[in-house]
Order: C-alpha cells, then sequence, then structure tokens
C-alpha cells in the first residue's frame, strides 16, 4: 500500500508559526514508524514544500493522513477536497490536536476518518484494514457519523510512551537540515514525556491525558539520541523538567554515553525555582536554551489563567537562569482587556529584565480550554485562520487598531538595544539579512492585523 502524510502549512493570513521556527513533524514520524515496513510511505512537509500536485500524480497513495492544529483545520479541509478530486478512492484520514478536541469541526466532505488521541496504534489498524478490505467500523473505539466520517478514538488516560517506535526520521531527510527554532539549525526534536498536571485555563494539553503525567524511561531516550546526527535538540514536552528525578538520571546517563548535544526545552517556572541545582546539571551537559512561559508578571493575571506560579516564583526562575547564563525564549501574555497604562507597565517591567529576547502573544480562548468554553458566547471571529496567538479572537478594551499599536511597541522598545544585538551575533551572519526581512514582515503585519477581521 502507498501512504502520503502531510505537515500542512499555516494558513496565509495567520501570522508566526514558521515565520520564526520550523521543527519537524514528530508526529507524522511516529506515525510512519507503527506501520509495517512493507508498505510505501512518503512525508510532505508543506511548509517546506508547498506542491502537493507532484506528490499525488508520482507517488499516487492509497491513503493520505494529515495532522492539523486549530489554525489549519480550514487548510486542511481544503487538502482534503483537492485531494479526493484527484482521486476519490483514496482514503483520507486527519489527526492531530484539533481533530482530538473537537472532532465534529471534520465531519465534512472530504473527510472519511478522524482519528482521536495518539494515533501511532489506531493508524497501524487502519492501514490494515484497508489493506485486507476491512470495515474500518470493526476498529475499536469506532464510531460512525451518518452522512459523515468513522470517528475512532483512544482512552488518553493511559499510554505507553515506551511502547512507540523510534520516529521514522529518515522519511523527512530531505527537509532535516531546514528544521530550526531561531539560531539553533537544523534541529531535531525529541519527545520525552507527554500530558501536565496543571489546569491552566488557557491551555487544553492537560485534558487530553485526564491531567497524568506520561514519561519515557531515561535509557530510551538516550538510546535515540545516539541515532540523532543533527547538533541541536528539542525536547517537545508540554514540560520537560516536572520529574525531576527522571530528569537527574536522564542527564547522568547522557553524560556517561558521551551524547554531546546543544538543548532547548520548555520548563514551568516552578519548576526551575525549586531545582537549580538540576537546571545546573543540564547546563553542564548542553542545555542550551530554555522556552519559559512567564505569562504575566502580575499576581492578578496569573491568577486568572490558574497558572500555579506567582511574580515571585517568576522572579525566582529568572534569577537562576542568568545566573546559569543559559539563554531564554520568555513569553508574556497580552490580555484583551488591556488599555495604554497595562501595556506601558507590562513594557517597562520587561525592559527591566534585561533579556535578549522577549515573546509576546495575546490571551487566545483555544476551542478544549476552559477560557474558551467560558468566552465562546463573546467572541469577535470564528475563523480559524485567526488562532495564531496574535488575532485576538475577544473584543479588545482599546479600539483595535490601538491595541496592535501597542503591541508593536511592546516588541519593538521592551529591551535594551544592547540585548537586540547580542541577540543578533547568535545568528551565522549570512543569515541576518534574511531574519530582518523576516521580522520587519512580522512588525508591519501586526500593525494591520485589524484588517482582517
Amino acid at each position: 500500500m502507498k501512504i502520503l502524510l502531510i505537515q500542512p502549512a499555516k494558513p496565509e493570513k495567520a501570522l508566526g508559526g514558521e515565520d520564526f521556527s520550523i521543527f519537524e513533524p514528530l508526529a507524522l514520524e511516529y506515525l510512519a514508524a507503527g506501520v509495517a515496513s512493507h508498505h510505501d510511505i512518503r512525508i510532505l512537509d508543506m511548509r517546506l514544500d508547498g506542491d502537493l500536485d507532484p506528490e499525488l500524480r508520482d507517488h499516487r497513495p492509497d491513503i493520505v493522513g494529515i495532522t492539523s492544529f486549530t489554525v489549519h483545520v480550514n487548510t486542511v479541509k481544503d487538502l482534503f477536497l483537492k485531494i479526493k478530486s484527484f482521486d476519490p478512492e483514496i482514503l483520507t484520514v486527519v489527526g492531530g490536536h484539533h481533530a482530538t478536541i473537537m472532532p465534529e469541526d471534520f465531519h465534512t466532505p472530504g473527510i472519511d476518518v478522524v482519528v482521536r488521541g495518539e494515533g501511532v496504534h489506531i493508524f497501524r489498524e487502519i492501514v490494515e484494514h484497508k489493506e485486507k478490505q476491512l470495515d474500518l467500523s470493526g476498529i475499536e473505539g469506532a464510531a460512525l457519523i451518518e452522512n459523515g466520517p468513522v470517528v475512532i478514538g483512544q482512552n488518553g488516560s493511559s499510554f505507553d510512551l515506551d511502547g512507540l517506535p523510534f520516529p521514522r526520521r529518515d522519511l523527512t531527510a530531505r527537509y532535516r537540515g531546514s528544521y530550526f527554532s531561531e539560531w539553533m539549525k537544523p534541529l531535531a526534536s525529541v519527545r520525552t514525556s507527554k500530558g501536565c498536571p496543571n489546569r491552566c485555563r488557557f491551555c487544553a494539553l492537560w485534558k487530553l491525558t485526564g491531567g497524568r503525567y506520561f514519561t519515557r524511561r531515561p535509557e530510551r531516550i538516550v538510546e535515540e539520541l545516539l541515532t540523532i546526527k543533527e547538533k541541536y535538540v528539542y525536547f517537545c514536552d508540554d514540560e520537560s523538567m516536572l520529574d525531576s528525578r527522571r530528569m537527574e538520571v536522564l542527564a547522568d546517563l547522557i553524560d556517561k554515553a558521551g551524547v554531546r548535544k546543544h538543548y532547548f526545552l520548555y520548563a514551568r517556572t516552578d519548576s526551575i525555582a525549586r531545582h537549580p541545582g538540576l537546571i545546573e546539571k543540564w547546563k553542564k551537559i548542553g542545555l542550551e536554551r530554555v522556552f519559559v512561559g512567564f505569562e504575566f508578571y502580575r499576581d492578578r493575571d496569573l491568577k486568572m489563567i490558574n497558572k500555579g506560579t506567582t511574580s515571585e516564583t517568576n522572579a525566582r526562575a529568572l534569577d537562576v537562569l542568568k545566573a546559569l547564563e543559559l539563554d531564554m525564549f520568555p513569553m508574556f501574555i497580552v490580555r484583551p482587556e488591556f488599555d495604554r497604562q497595562d501595556f506601558e507597565e507590562l513594557r517597562k517591567h520587561c525592559f527591566s529584565l534585561g533579556l535578549d529576547f522577549i515573546g509576546f502573544s495575546v490571551l487566545t480562548p483555544l476551542p478544549g480550554t476552559d477560557l474558551y468554553e467560558e468566552t465562546k458566547d463573546d467572541l469577535i471571529s470564528t475563523n480559524y485562520d485567526f488562532v495564531d496567538f496574535f488575532h485576538t479572537l475577544l473584543p479588545t478594551k482599546l479600539p483595535v487598531q490601538e491595541f496592535y499599536k501597542e503591541l508593536v511597541r511592546l516588541y519593538k522598545r521592551s529591551r535594551p538595544i544592547k540585548n537586540q544585538f547580542k541577540l543578533l551575533r547568535k545568528y551565522p551572519l549570512r543569515e541576518l539579512p534574511a531574519l530582518l526581512k523576516k521580522h520587519r514582515y512580522f512588525i508591519e503585519r501586526l500593525k494591520t492585523l485589524e484588517k482582517d477581521y
């Protein structure tokens, strides 16, 4: 059987995303690894190669699978209609985050199967049933929607990450030199855990696992790291440092195995503040950059999103990372209710931190989150193309044009000039013209987002 797996590109009007980072399509590489080896499988990464037609003509797939975050929903529906117009007999399968939390959005023409939850084992069964010409409704957890697709779900409250095969990175060989995050290039991605026990109102990840935190054995992770050629490695976990004992063991095993990489991971501020010794140990074995969600600097805002941290926790985490001279990828959230004073106070706070980089996003009620359920009647747009964390989906206190002027000002004036130049020195000289061009485009686009509505 011939199988084509597709990583879609963001829609034209969405901002951010692959403009500044492109991570390998790990979910698709896992799906491919779970399928029997005699099948002919290809991965098309449309963020880097947007031409679907040659793949359909040359490969003639029997099955096409596409993964989707919320921002991709409209794009994915259009892709499936195009695929069905090429050959109505192709079995079309959608999975990923949005298919898991809102499968009904894919009960549309062009889509045969919707997969909810971890898809490796389910997709393998789909392939086997298609090969044997068996009815897909016979797969455990399958439900046939009237005049719609087969929806196949898996209980996400129990999952064995160590039972998964290593991802088929050979299928993205032609793209691997292009996966990156800022200056970290080429960049491989590794999953060491799944889930989060915290209950943030703006996040749905904890709901996918029922609030449980699943981990891989450190020995298994080291075994995978030894197969990776890239210099840089991103741990694409919901939270990497939650199980401090496991990460202590993993660091020791990496050191013992002689694995020499530069690591980038996400850690909550309370994990960093509680375990400065662990962060220091990781720096010694190659930790270079930490993605950390400060979210807000005021306790009342942190309480509003049920973050479970405080401004004091954030300050302690910042001190730990600064003392170790680790690069930070800190993010702050802008609430639609902000007025000019709120923006100015946030800008002054960020400027006082003296950081090389600071990112800002607009508080976004993502489908599946508590925040979405509480605010869905107030949404000013339900266009999924705008779920990019920059388009506001809720009414703003300021006129929307003024709101974006203030957001632009945050991006331009929240860091000292010397820190901005310090950041640029991390990039190869030859990449600076393209980087500056992207940044100019980002700022100019941010100024005009209100015109999209």
